[in-house]
């Protein structure tokens, strides 16, 4: 059966590949800016010294890019590996019992308000074209020429973890010592609202409310971790 398209309507191959990449990307962003600025903003607390505020973004914008990176690649391999098995046993179950897979698919398109007869030519003629294919779709919502790549999630949130860790490291860096704090505040802040409207977008969640939940949280984290800094700072240094 030819796919039928039309502008705007996100429809076609490789549609679960851009959402994974775009999944990947606005977390991997939204992890880098609160990690990051949430790290800077604690040794700015305790600290002015530009080396020792270079030397914390750094280390965090690194290893923050390949934990996430890892933590991609495995949870988007393990999904792979699960729809890989399904489509396995899927096609164990067409070869070894093919009259059953008919009746149960005619029986998923009753389901769906086709009437016996039609169900029944519908699921004769999707059968007789590519009976994997026709399962995998109504039975388990799978494309077997969609599957998600690890890879693709794994490059893609440790690009946006850098890209995203980036702005608090620059924010603190570059402003007076005395501007260093609100500066980064703000900035981190504008972002988070950003990111939380594109993840909303993307979830076709209302953008409102998810961009309020990550300014809040940011706000409190970066709050805590300031004043976390500033009391060790006064203890210790």
């Amino acid at each position: 059966m030819a796919r039928i398209s039309h502008p705007g309507e996100p429809h076609g191959v490789g549609l679960g590949q851009r959402l994974n990449w775009l999944r990947a990307g606005v977390l991997g962003a939204n992890d880098g800016i609160v990690s990051v600025a949430a790290l800077v903003v604690g040794v700015a607390g305790a600290t002015t010294n530009t080396g020792a505020l270079f030397t914390a973004g750094i280390a965090g914008l690194v290893g923050g890019a390949i934990s996430m990176a890892l933590g991609e690649y495995v949870s988007v391999s393990s999904q792979r590996d699960t729809e890989r098995a399904l489509i396995a046993k899927e096609s164990g179950e067409l070869r070894d019992m093919p009259d059953a897979e008919l009746e149960e698919l005619t029986q998923l398109y009753r389901d769906r308000g086709l009437t016996d007869a039609t169900a029944r030519q519908v699921a004769q003629e999707l059968t007789a074209h590519d009976a994997l294919s026709a399962h995998l779709e109504v039975e388990l919502h799978i494309d077997q020429d969609d599957l998600v790549n690890p890879w693709h999630a794994a490059v893609s949130s440790a690009i946006a973890f850098t890209l995203g860790a980036l702005l608090p490291l620059l924010a603190i860096l570059l402003p007076p010592p005395e501007w260093r704090v609100p500066v980064t505040f703000v900035a981190v802040l504008v972002a988070l609202a950003a990111t939380g409207t594109v993840s909303a977008h993307l979830g076709g969640a209302p953008k409102g409310r998810a961009a309020t939940r990550l300014v809040l949280g940011g706000a409190l984290a970066l709050a805590a971790t300031w004043l976390i800094g500033t009391l060790l700072g006064t203890t210790v240094v």
